[in-house]
């Protein structure tokens, strides 16, 4: 029966990274199966390799793409001093687990799932049927001694891990490594956990020294000024279960080769188009002839609804070249029709804010607000037309 099983001892293990351990759900399951995917050079192997010297745990990383000496000058990079990790440069599973049985490590990594090669399937490594059989053999490995296994994924050229879904149905969790290489911002994403949530989010910064975690990405997503500027808007969003103060800028400016031109980065530029549209036919103001440039700073793309609100106020501010005070933040969807509608967990966004020091934060008045005593002024508009009182 299902009640007579016992679970007291299945802790999880810490993996000594506090943004690994929130998008897994509270660190690494015993005998799960965990496949990282994501770019080339984003950095899954630096990302793994960090985590295994900093493991209190016996770790053997299995390395088929590097030899030894390149591990090690990656590793004397990152942290030089590791007692409990093990390198093992193979691409054989027979000979891995051979290994394996000798070291007996509490946790193993393996890079790449695509290199490695099994004696009992004829075709090559890298192809469907390797990398089925590999990863079933690892499988029954990590359900019989309850090690857990993470697994380095390459992806195809559309962005979808090779295999092709194979591998995603096979292991417990896939985390996606995710950012743009101009950038040193990188995000760490569930797109599936048995033993967990898919909302959470991890964030590292990109240095010499390998990942550094990134606690409280607000305050690197807003840039630093010195005065003021127009076209800069501050929005409360959500990735995951995470709130981010992330900063919007725009430039309106008067379209000089007859054509205007519409460019977003980092937002949906069919968006911005639907945006600008209901600016001009709710709001009176004729934008149909200018050129209109949308940013997203820090290099990151955004989908919430919630930050809607924030590209109206950046885009009227660029248009009038009137700066909007740095302590305003905005947190609502903008309707076809030009209402001003709710988001979700709004309430979440405005503590942010708060904590944050903002000031005056912009929402809708359909939002449920049972927030009392607060610091920070919570200001409800309800159409568009409010927000333009206010901000020009």
């Amino acid at each position: 029966m299902i009640n007579d099983i016992d679970t007291s001892q299945e802790a999880r293990l810490d993996m000594q990274d506090g943004e690994f351990n929130r998008v897994l759900g509270g660190g690494m399951v015993h005998g799960s199966l965990t496949l990282l995917g994501g770019e080339p050079g984003i950095g899954k192997s630096t990302l793994l390799l960090q985590i295994a010297l900093k493991l209190q745990y016996k770790t053997l990383y299995v390395s088929g793409e590097e030899s030894q000496k390149q591990i090690k000058m990656r590793a004397e990079r990152i942290n030089p001093n590791s007692s409990n990790c093990y390198i093992l440069t193979e691409t054989k599973t027979q000979n891995i687990f051979k290994q394996i049985e000798a070291l007996e490590p509490d946790i193993v990594v393996i890079d790449s799932i695509q290199t490695l090669h099994s004696d009992y399937i004829e075709s090559s490594a890298g192809s469907i049927s390797q990398i089925k059989e590999c990863t079933t053999e690892l499988i029954k490995f990590a359900k019989e001694t309850a090690t857990p296994v993470l697994l380095i994924g390459h992806i195809t050229k559309d962005g979808h891990i090779a295999g092709p879904k194979i591998l995603e149905h096979m292991v417990d969790t896939v985390l996606q490594f995710e950012g743009d290489r101009n950038h040193v911002f990188r995000i760490l994403r569930a797109n599936k956990n048995r033993f967990g949530s898919t909302n959470e989010l991890g964030i590292y910064e990109m240095q010499g020294s390998g990942l550094r975690e990134v606690s409280n990405p607000s305050e690197i997503l807003i840039s630093e000024k010195d005065e003021e500027l127009s076209g800069n808007a501050v929005a409360a969003t959500l990735e995951g279960l995470r709130p981010l103060m992330i900063e919007v800028q725009a430039l309106v400016s008067t379209a000089v080769y007859g054509t205007p031109q519409r460019s977003a980065t980092g937002f949906n530029a069919k968006r911005l188009n639907m945006l600008l549209a209901v600016l001009e036919k709710r709001a009176g103001f004729r934008l149909g002839a200018k050129d209109v440039f949308l940013n997203i700073t820090g290099g990151i793309t955004v989908d919430d609804p919630a930050i809607d609100l924030a590209v109206v106020a950046s885009i009227l501010s660029s248009n009038e070249d009137v700066a909007l005070p740095s302590t305003y933040c905005f947190a609502a969807e903008v309707g076809l029709s030009g209402e001003i509608r709710p988001v979700q967990r709004v309430e979440q966004r405005i503590l942010e804010a708060e904590k944050l020091g903002f000031t005056t934060i912009f929402v809708s008045k359909y939002n449920k607000i049972a927030l009392k005593n607060t610091v920070i002024k919570i200001q409800l508009i309800s159409k568009i037309e409010d927000l333009v009182g206010f901000l020009v």
